[in-house]
């Protein structure tokens, strides 16, 4: 027994691990060891060099995920991520509160992935507004795919677009649960007179992954289409996003 140690003490740790440490490795204090570091850097050389379409999703969610914790074998984690929730996508757009279900994951993870998700929402978002929506079809179509496709909620969008079909706002209307959400055909008009918009575009998704309109979403959009007939204003479509696809009312003739 060592004569200079006072009964009770413990020695100290090496290291203190992060809090979405899962099964954390012994470390020097501030360095992770030269295998880890090789492995990061040969990733993000490989990103660098050659763009994101050559690498599967687990390593670009790797590549997120060296932020959140630095001194860590962050692999196992991802490849747990894109398990559980399927793909990139639906790895970011996960709710926190489920993300975090996910052994490993705590607060420094989960802030990095929704970090990811806003930016990827705003650039795509950034190439739609202010903008004629008619002549970018593709790019909205994208948008919105970006914004709700994953969604484990109904979300109700409109997009407010001016005479020469600008887009002048995208609002969210309602948000509602797995499989509904309450839509206010007058709330939706008057929001139009105020913006002094000319046109719409409904978009709602169907976290199902079918978008395949419900007899309600008929009903309803009906309804909308009448309240704003009356008051001149012009319905462009109603699209519902699925998980890969979406479907467009007025190509199906509902509109």
């Amino acid at each position: 027994m060592d004569s200079n140690r006072t009964f009770g003490e413990m020695p100290l740790p090496l290291f203190q691990p992060a809090p979405d440490e899962a099964a954390p490795v012994p470390l020097a204090p501030g360095k992770a060891p030269s295998y880890l570091a090789d492995h990061r850097a040969r990733l993000r050389d490989r990103f660098l060099a050659g763009g994101a379409s050559a690498m599967p999703d687990y390593e670009l969610l790797e590549l997120v995920l060296f932020r959140a914790i630095p001194r860590q074998d962050v692999k196992p984690l991802a490849r747990r991520l894109i398990e559980t929730f399927g793909d990139l996508n639906r790895v970011l757009t996960a709710p926190a509160a489920r993300l975090e279900q996910v052994s490993g994951v705590g607060p420094a993870v989960v802030t990095e992935l929704k970090i990811v998700e806003a930016a990827a929402q705003r650039m795509a978002r950034a190439r739609v507004m202010h903008r004629p929506v008619l002549s970018g079809w593709d790019a909205l179509l994208d948008y919105c795919h970006t914004a709700m496709a994953h969604r484990e909620i109904e979300q109700f969008r409109v997009l407010y677009l001016d005479r020469k079909n600008v887009l002048i706002a995208d609002e969210e209307q309602a948000r509602g649960t797995v499989d509904h959400v309450p839509v206010y055909p007058r709330e939706i008009i008057r929001r139009a007179l105020e913006l002094n918009a000319s046109a719409l575009i409904l978009v709602h998704n169907h976290p199902s992954g079918d978008p395949t309109p419900s007899d309600a979403d008929i009903t309803m959009t009906a309804r909308i289409a009448q309240a704003a007939d009356s008051m001149g204003i012009t319905i462009h479509d109603h699209l519902i996003i699925g998980k890969s696809r979406e479907l467009s009312f007025r190509s199906q003739g509902l509109l």
